[in-house]
């Protein structure tokens, strides 16, 4: 079995990877043992510079900040999934004057850095007398980005069905779209919750790019905070785990429903980058209500 850029590993492969891998974490671990180290002497780790976060206000203050993170994140994952859907189902659709602007969105827009996006609000739109409150100004730009990812997830999952299940759908009478909505549809969804998992935490950190527009989530709470107390170290520690714990959890959300899903036979898509065979099957699956096929053009 192989990937869509380069081939599964062998065996002498696997063993480099491992090598490079335990490589890797002993020089992580070295170099952490060696930051703790500096701390320890310069004093940032001593009980009076972590006392204050015992305190309830400094939490209080924080939470706060990713309570502001939660909902620029629940609203840009919102907003790009349903831009996502709709980018890929015109990606998928027979007409060249749908497919053409959808494919151009995604590929352009999948190669701007996310920070430009968020200039672009800052400086741009208010230019054209388009001001838009702090909030927007992140969660549009993360949006408009991260349409682009949930586009190509969505179509990996509808290319990655076979064939026979449009024919089936088409074979009982049923015209295109009522195979897409009841049959397609629900089962491509199915495979794709895992990666939409996965990019939701990605969307979470991206949220932390709300310090440039100094809307108040978590990353720039806890730049105020650090300013207003001096324990930069501490402060910058405690919201790095606090992202940790965020992204761990949908990370092991993420692979408990991927190993749900193998367990019962299904097989996830966890890359927005398929063969290309899939787009073929599910074009023919556009057959007549009739049950005979259509000479659709596949591209595939």
């Amino acid at each position: 079995m192989t990937s869509v850029l380069f081939d599964d590993p062998g065996p002498r492969a696997r063993r480099r990877i491992r090598i490079a891998t335990v490589v890797a974490v002993l020089a992580g671990l070295v170099l952490v043992a060696l930051a703790v180290r500096q701390f320890a002497i310069s004093g940032e780790l001593s009980a009076e510079r972590w006392a204050p976060y015992g305190s309830w206000p400094m939490w209080r203050y924080l939470l706060g900040g990713l309570g502001g993170t939660a909902l620029a994140a629940v609203l840009a994952i919102a907003i790009a999934m349903a831009a996502g859907l709709v980018l890929a189902f015109g990606r998928i659709s027979r007409h060249a004057v749908v497919r053409a602007p959808a494919r151009a969105y995604v590929e352009v827009v999948r190669v701007v850095p996310l920070l430009l996006l968020i200039y672009f609000a800052m400086f741009a739109l208010p230019r054209y007398g388009l001001d838009l409150p702090l909030l927007w100004k992140l969660v549009l730009p993360i949006a408009v980005s991260r349409a682009a990812q949930f586009a190509e997830i969505f179509r990996s999952g509808f290319r990655s069905l076979e064939a026979g299940q449009g024919e089936a759908a088409a074979a009982l009478g049923m015209r295109p779209s009522q195979s897409m909505r009841y049959v397609i549809f629900p089962q491509a969804i199915r495979r794709v919750v895992p990666a939409l998992i996965s990019q939701a935490a990605g969307v979470v950190k991206d949220t932390s790019l709300g310090i440039v527009v100094s809307y108040a989530e978590l990353l720039q709470s806890g730049k105020v905070l650090a300013g207003y107390n001096r324990l930069l170290i501490q402060t910058y520690l405690i919201i790095a785990l606090l992202y940790f714990a965020i992204n761990y959890a949908l990370s092991r959300l993420a692979r408990a429903i991927d190993a749900r899903q193998r367990l019962a036979g299904i097989e996830p898509v966890s890359s927005p980058s398929p063969a290309r065979r899939g787009l073929g099957r599910i074009r023919s699956a556009s057959v007549t209500s009739g049950g005979g096929p259509r000479r659709d053009r596949v591209r595939a």
